[in-house]
């Protein structure tokens, strides 16, 4: 297969260069240069955001295209109507906010779309960017050669948003950790390398529309996540597990100064872990245990000194020690999530 990555050297697009190259393909990335591909690829240099920015990408066929782009969508249709004759399969890997807020719980790929989207437009918010960018592939590639995944919290080695990353370097300093309860909140997420998997498969199965793609809700719970954090780094962090209601009345902001948790029974919770995923797990979706994708997530940042990139347009993640602290104090010392009983990871 011959693959063309646009990206490619960070994160989601990397794991695919990464995952094709292992199977044997010829990979070609185009990107502006601030990353080094790996080794292996055929690497050509443009900024999609310069009038000349694709013109490394005027000779040239391939099998299939993968496109990370999360910013104006008329990047990514200057793109796919660039390909649209030389590429067999377009592949936009976009975003379950797409979906109007806030979707119920059990959500398919068939639930309303925001409003409001174009394929021409420039940078606005998230949800229309992305949505926006699905309008522009099916404009040029037709639902029949046009794959839109749909992923949700993606975790793993490489990523650089912060969520894990901050998660195993908190539990590395030990002591006393704010948990967000229930213990038994059930999480969605997918592993990078899972999601780059099913995508390379995707096209040799010549499959296209949209896809919801993200582990089955409950693939793991808020303490399976947490307290694998709290093996791997050395098991001397003392997870507090804390009942929403105390977490939120401290001011603590879900998902983002806590990363991944969104509280039980909340709009947020049910957009984000509560996604239908029959489809794609109909189509030979396959997700690893989270001990897996924290471990090895841990050994890749230990291997960068502990600190993980991080993206410029990404809000910084994560509670600083103070609030922490102060939280802690106000739920006491024993916690109350889990009915008063506190949980020490050995």
């Amino acid at each position: 297969m011959r693959l063309l990555v646009l990206g490619g050297t960070e994160f989601v697009g990397r794991a695919v260069v990464e995952a094709a190259l292992g199977r044997g393909w010829e990979v070609t990335v185009l990107h502006r240069g601030r990353h080094a591909p790996p080794p292996g690829v055929r690497a050509l240099h443009g900024d999609r955001t310069a009038p000349d920015g694709l013109d490394a990408l005027s000779e040239g066929t391939w099998d299939a295209v993968v496109d990370t782009w999360s910013a104006a969508p008329r990047a990514v249709r200057d793109a796919a109507r660039l390909l649209r004759g030389r590429a067999g399969r377009y592949v936009y890997v976009s975003s379950c906010s797409v979906y109007t807020w806030a979707p119920p719980p059990g959500y398919t790929e068939d639930a309303p779309l925001v409003e409001g989207a174009s394929a021409d437009a420039g940078q606005s918010d998230y949800a229309r960017d992305k949505r926006g960018a699905e309008l522009a592939v099916l404009d040029a590639f037709g639902a029949d050669r046009s794959l839109l995944v749909r992923a949700g919290l993606v975790l793993g080695p490489l990523e650089n948003v912060g969520r894990l990353p901050w998660w195993l370097n908190r539990m590395a300093r030990g002591g006393p950790v704010l948990a967000p309860g229930p213990r038994d909140l059930p999480l969605q997420y997918i592993d990078v390398r899972d999601l780059a998997d099913w995508m390379l498969g995707a096209p040799e199965r010549e499959l296209s529309g949209p896809y919801n793609l993200v582990s089955p809700p409950g693939h793991t719970t808020m303490g399976g996540l947490l307290e694998a954090c709290a093996a791997v780094t050395g098991g001397t962090a003392e997870l507090r597990w804390t009942a929403p209601e105390t977490v939120l009345a401290a001011g603590i902001e879900p998902w983002g100064q806590l990363p991944v948790w969104t509280p039980p029974g909340s709009d947020l919770h049910d957009a984000l872990q509560g996604a239908d995923v029959s489809r794609a797990l109909a189509t030979g979706l396959v997700c690893r245990p989270v001990g897996d994708t924290v471990a090895d997530t841990w050994a890749w940042l230990r291997a960068l000194g502990g600190t993980a990139p991080r993206r410029p347009d990404r809000p910084p993640v994560g509670l600083d020690p103070q609030t922490e602290a102060k939280a802690l104090a106000a739920d006491g010392p024993g916690g109350g999530a889990d009915g008063g009983v506190p949980d020490t990871t050995p």
